[in-house]
């Protein structure tokens, strides 16, 4: 995965708490196994006025004009701002991929589902957890003022805007060394292959019977 150090994009704001997989990337489109695509199809159910299907040209289905992100102003927002439980529900590993392909690198909310922020961990993406008070002032800041950004930064642990003081935030020290260096779990194991091949050939020489067969 690419790695994360300092990341500057529009603020959307998503102002609804306890958000399900499901309304991130509904059930239908787990059929695929690919992680690019998913991204017109995010928050599927309140995006659109007709329902979606995969496949489905996307150009000819109903928007719904009251869906915040559907905004003009919130159009290429790579930072997305959410309230309380953010990814709740299922595991699915198409919400992360959903909402990667739309476009968003940051999550900024007030807590997090514990498996949907492991797999967005695992793809990449940077999940923020603040004290409620502090998600509040940025909600007003982000609907008071269109085109406002943000600029984080991962290494000093810093949020930033123009007209607001930093914010600083927690994150899990290996969690943090993973996004700076794009370590996803297949990237971890191969951090050590040079000793998995050192074991397998001391394995196969010390017990050669077992492969054999092989």
């Amino acid at each position: 995965m690419e790695p994360f150090r300092v990341h500057e994009g529009l603020v959307a704001p998503l102002d609804r708490a306890q958000v399900d997989t499901d309304a991130i990337i509904p059930k239908q489109f787990m059929k695929t196994v690919q992680r690019s695509g998913l991204g017109p199809f995010l928050f599927d159910a309140w995006a659109h006025l007709d329902p979606g299907e995969p496949g489905m040209d996307t150009r000819q289905r109903r928007p719904n004009p009251d869906f915040v992100l559907n905004q003009p102003r919130y159009a290429g927002a790579s930072v997305l701002l959410t309230r309380d439980n953010f990814g709740a529900g299922s595991s699915r590993e198409h919400a992360p991929w959903a909402l990667w392909d739309a476009g968003f690198r940051v999550l900024i909310g007030s807590g997090f589902a514990d498996i949907f922020h492991n797999n967005c961990i695992n793809n990449g993406l940077l999940l923020i957890a603040l004290p409620a008070p502090q998600v509040q002032r940025l909600f007003e800041a982000v609907q008071a003022r269109p085109g406002w950004a943000l600029r984080v930064d991962l290494p000093a642990q810093r949020i930033s805007a123009p007209d607001l003081p930093e914010i600083p935030f927690e994150l899990d020290p290996f969690v943090k060394q993973r996004l700076l260096y794009g370590w996803d779990p297949v990237g971890l194991v191969l951090r050590h292959a040079e000793a998995i091949r050192a074991f397998e050939a001391r394995h196969q020489h010390s017990s050669p019977w077992v492969f054999r067969s092989l």
